[in-house]
């Protein structure tokens, strides 16, 4: 496509999908190998709290801080560029926060008991599965300083629009993953133990990776430490109240793990599956959109373009109608079927999978609200307002527990699962409601028919593949190939159907173009 917006998120999408594929791999081989059994818990658990906190200090609410504050450096409002004074920002940010991401790596590893402790309180009545978890998380922490310098490099990278690099990063993870669960960890006394180790080198891999574009494009950072450089104190205040506003999923998903962690033994595995298979369409589509159009906007922000700034949400708040909700009626009509193909092996049982299934149909239901806190927070970010989101957030999360406890215990995992999403709704109003009432978007033309036009498509989608979610028993009869093919082919069949119908009722690709601007991001 023409417009270089459009194309950075494609190509952003498109290295996500691949992300995202060698992902499904290696979440196969984690539940032929582990199951849902104590040993999978543990090390759920023990990755997610450094991939939670990777959300704080990497691609969360360091990333918002930091892209908008490179971002002020490389593009002023007369619209020249200064590379030294980003260059000299980038330097001193890089050294800093490095120091302070080592202090927290050790402290983490120091007292990986308490962390345990606190986060997963129930694994106090199974000691063993209490001490694996805290060997697990002494070995995985350190995850936390290679993704976070990641995310640094990535978000320099992405400010001068480049964005495939940044984007395929996360396959490096997979495939360490995919070695460590289906090569070594099959033939060691402690499998678990081994895919831990695989976290580790994934997290070396790909700051490696980062490094050769960074020298090319003349971005690598000397490392220079000092808390009194302006745009380094800048990035750090605006951390403060980021680090909640930016991460109340994650937190809502750590709460989901400490209550999981009083229920049966495999509930944190259930979760943890079927919020992998929401984070499909989400990364591919809502984590793409919004780390392209961050840069785009605070850009726009610091040349003071007000009406371009409010274009590019808006057209991108088009394309989460289009592309989530149609996403999410497919994964909860295909929800049984998916889950099947991709985790009924080894140890992974039929009842996990319907145990599963139930998390997923939940989680499902809140994922246009997720896709559409990934568009609406940059707009508070990229104006370097990051208390609105806080306030926002803390709403949201207090929701999330008072629902959490009303539905864990008729649902029990998949309430948790369903708490989530209703407070992700909240979230997203919030957010949304804010920006109206602050005047800094305000929705163009023809938004009540675009709403017509999805779910009407939506809604035929769902009744052309009902027959395909509901045959579950002869579902499992089947080989893993055979599923996989008669899947693929229901899920073309969607798209096809979907496609179709969005054709004749008017949505051609030209009208989700952003017209209203030159089309440029980053140089």
């Amino acid at each position: 496509m023409a417009n270089r917006l459009v194309r950075s998120l494609f190509a952003t999408g498109g290295m996500t999908l691949i992300s995202r594929i060698t992902g499904f791999a290696r979440d196969i081989l984690l539940a032929r190998l582990l199951g849902t059994t104590a040993l999978a818990d543990a090390f759920f658990v023990a990755f997610r709290i450094p991939s939670f906190l990777r959300r704080i200090f990497g691609e969360g609410a360091f990333s918002q801080a930091f892209v908008p504050v490179y971002a002020g450096y490389w593009h002023k409002e007369s619209g020249a560029e200064d590379r030294d004074g980003a260059q000299t920002f980038a330097d001193h940010m890089a050294g800093t926060f490095t120091v302070v991401l080592l202090a927290v790596t050790i402290v983490g590893v120091l007292a990986a008991p308490a962390v345990i402790f606190v986060l997963a309180p129930g694994f106090l009545a199974d000691p063993a599965k209490f001490q694996l978890a805290v060997t697990l998380l002494r070995i995985t922490f350190p995850y936390l300083l290679f993704i976070s310098l990641v995310a640094m490099a990535a978000g320099m990278l992405n400010t001068r629009g480049r964005f495939a690099a940044a984007a395929f990063t996360p396959v490096l993870l997979n495939l360490s993953l995919i070695i460590a669960a289906g090569v070594l960890a099959p033939h060691t006394a402690q499998p678990a133990v081994t895919v831990a180790w695989g976290v580790f080198v994934g997290g070396v891999l790909q700051l490696l990776f980062q490094i050769p574009f960074l020298r090319r494009y003349k971005l690598l950072p000397r490392f220079k430490f000092s808390f009194r450089h302006p745009g380094v104190r800048r990035v750090f205040h605006l951390m403060v109240p980021g680090i909640f506003g930016s991460s109340i999923a994650q937190i809502n998903l750590v709460v989901d793990t400490v209550l999981a962690s009083f229920l049966a033994t495999g509930s944190i595995s259930w979760l943890y599956y079927a919020n992998r298979l929401l984070e499909f369409p989400l990364g591919i589509f809502g984590v793409a959109l919004g780390t392209v159009i961050l840069p785009h906007l605070s850009a726009k922000h610091a040349k003071a373009s007000t009406e371009e700034f409010g274009a590019t949400l808006d057209w991108a708040l088009r394309w989460v109608v289009v592309i989530a909700v149609p996403a999410a009626a497919a994964l909860l009509v295909l929800s049984a079927p998916i889950i099947i193909t991709l985790y009924r092996y080894g140890a992974f049982t039929a009842f996990d999978a319907m145990m599963t299934r139930r998390a997923l149909i939940a989680f499902a239901l809140g994922l246009p609200a997720f896709v559409f806190i990934k568009v609406l927070a940059p707009g508070y970010y990229a104006r370097q307002d990051t208390r609105t989101p806080v306030k926002v957030g803390s709403i949201a999360l207090v929701s999330n527990m008072a629902l959490n406890g009303i539905l864990i215990w008729p649902l029990a995992h998949a309430g948790l699962a369903l708490a989530t999403s209703l407070s992700g709704g909240l979230n997203a109003w919030l957010l949304y409601r804010g920006l109206r009432k602050s005047q800094v978007y305000q929705p163009h033309p023809g938004w009540g028919r675009l709403w017509v036009q999805v779910g009407s498509a939506s809604a035929i989608m769902v009744l052309v593949l009902w027959h395909a979610g509901t045959e579950i028993g002869a579902f499992l009869a089947l080989s893993g190939g055979h599923r996989a093919l008669i899947l693929g082919g229901w899920i073309v069949v969607g798209l096809i159907v979907y496609g179709t119908v969005m054709w004749f009722m008017g949505v051609r690709p030209q009208t989700l173009r952003l017209k209203s601007m030159g089309g440029n991001i980053g140089p």
